[in-house]
């Protein structure tokens, strides 16, 4: 059974709400690499977010995101860089 969510301290639900957002966020990010100014955003935020609630019950999560979001970022660096030597 789990814990209500409202009976949780203000710090844990806070950390819980970013562990799942660095995940969410590291999803968009790969989602949105291919336009590397938005795959840029998406990372560096999911990244915030991961190590933000990193010291948390939710460690795996944190670093679920955390992955997910440097891999968006490495994308969209990438990507970023082979447009701008092609434009050239």
């Amino acid at each position: 059974m789990e814990t209500d969510p409202a009976s949780l301290d203000p710090d844990v639900r806070q950390k819980r709400f970013f562990a799942l957002l660095s995940v969410s966020l590291g999803l968009v990010s790969l989602c949105t690499s291919i336009l590397p100014v938005c795959g840029v955003i998406t990372s560096a935020l999911g990244l915030i977010f991961g190590i933000l609630s990193r010291k948390s019950e939710n460690e795996k999560m944190a670093t679920a995101g955390i992955l997910l979001s440097t891999l968006g970022l490495l994308i969209a660096i990438t990507y970023a860089v082979f447009v701008y030597l092609a434009g050239t």
